[in-house]
């Protein structure tokens, strides 16, 4: 679905959306997703990943990926955020995603008010992921992979809380920094941690 007031100069079947999920945070990557949705396969209950349960985001994950055209995957680890700053990261792991998807998109729709400067032609989507549903799908895409792997580097670097928190900058995860210092996975460019 794609909503009216959505303009789209693009009529074909390749059609992805991209999303990110992980720019705010203090830890951990950016990672994003592109997805092009198949009409003869649609996937019910798609929308914005923040407005999902964590349960309806794990069962859409599996049916997405199962059902989709192409999908994939795009990221920035934190060294590469430190060295880009994160717009840049954002726009760099956008671009993997897109290039990694097979069959290729034709056309691209990213969630947000800008499209990374590369060889697709697109168009942004303001609040995109609650008005076109392969922006929806590739935030559900992202947002998964992301806490997941957050949850596998709380076992690694505990005492942070990442499972809960997911990197962002809570109260309980400020503490946390000034009681033990930043971890190999915060992102030395961000001011609660550079200022440690």
């Amino acid at each position: 679905m794609i909503l009216d007031d959505v303009s789209v100069p693009y009529e074909g079947l390749y059609l992805a959306g991209v999303d990110e999920v992980g720019r705010g945070p203090l830890a951990g990557p950016v990672v994003t997703a592109a997805v092009i949705l198949d009409p003869d396969h649609p996937v019910e209950g798609l929308r914005d990943s923040k407005k999902l349960s964590e349960r309806k985001r794990e069962a859409l994950f599996g049916v997405i990926q199962e059902r989709a055209l192409s999908w994939a995957l795009g990221r920035c680890e934190v060294a590469e955020i430190d060295e880009l700053n994160i717009h840049g990261a954002t726009m760099l792991a956008m671009e993997r995603a897109v290039a990694a998807l097979a069959p290729p998109a034709e056309y691209v729709l990213v969630d947000g008010h800008r499209c990374p400067d590369w060889q697709w032609p697109s168009s942004p989507v303001v609040k995109g992921d609650g008005r076109v549903d392969a922006i929806a799908a590739a935030s559900i895409l992202a947002k998964v992979t992301r806490d997941r792997e957050m949850v596998e580097l709380d076992q690694q670097y505990p005492g942070y809380g990442l499972a809960g928190h997911k990197g962002y900058p809570t109260k309980v995860h400020i503490e946390a920094l000034h009681a033990q210092g930043a971890s190999p996975v915060h992102r030395r460019s961000f001011s609660p941690v550079s200022k440690l």
